[in-house]
């Protein structure tokens, strides 16, 4: 097999997207340290939660929203338990299954720490952006998603995050 390498313009695209990828996503880990003293990821799945009805979602559904591992997901979510943000109970219609519930204090840090997150996107992402590039954006990320995710015919079993069995690819 002959290796597809990638075009000067293709590695430039590259090597500009993990850039930007890296720094935005530090730019946002160190306002939420700093401001709640939580990762990115802690706080994207308290406000999942928040837009979940009744404030809850399996932890399955969650782990597939978040495009994360389950084990991953329950390490995070057993930490924001100690926390008293999110609660874990038993799924009604699965014995297996557990449902994570976003608890009144974690919606309250969420309602606390969202303007900082908000305004550290804005600034780091949006702000740099115009309108017609912020549609691109959304347009180039949703194929991206949708060929790994969707489209991907061997995008089955193991091949996506919240169906692996552990963290390890």
């Amino acid at each position: 097999m002959t290796t597809r390498w990638l075009s000067p313009a293709q590695q430039r695209a590259w090597r500009a997207y993990v850039s930007a990828s890296s720094l935005l996503e530090d730019a946002i880990d160190r306002q939420l340290q700093a401001r709640a003293g939580m990762p990115h990821l802690y706080y994207s799945i308290l406000a999942m939660l928040s837009e979940a009805p009744d404030r809850r979602l399996r932890m399955t559904e969650l782990a597939e929203s978040l495009k994360i591992t389950r084990s991953r997901l329950t390490y995070a979510v057993t930490r924001l338990e100690k926390d008293g943000t999110v609660r874990r109970e038993g799924c009604p219609t699965d014995r297996r299954g557990h449902v994570a519930v976003l608890t009144d204090e974690g919606m309250a840090v969420l309602e606390r720490t969202a303007p900082g997150h908000v305004e550290t996107v804005r600034s780091a992402l949006f702000d740099q952006l115009t309108a017609e590039e912020v549609g691109q954006l959304e347009a180039i990320c949703r194929k991206v998603t949708q060929a790994i995710e969707g489209e991907n015919p061997r995008a089955s079993g193991e091949d996506l995050p919240w169906r692996r069995r552990s963290s390890t690819p």
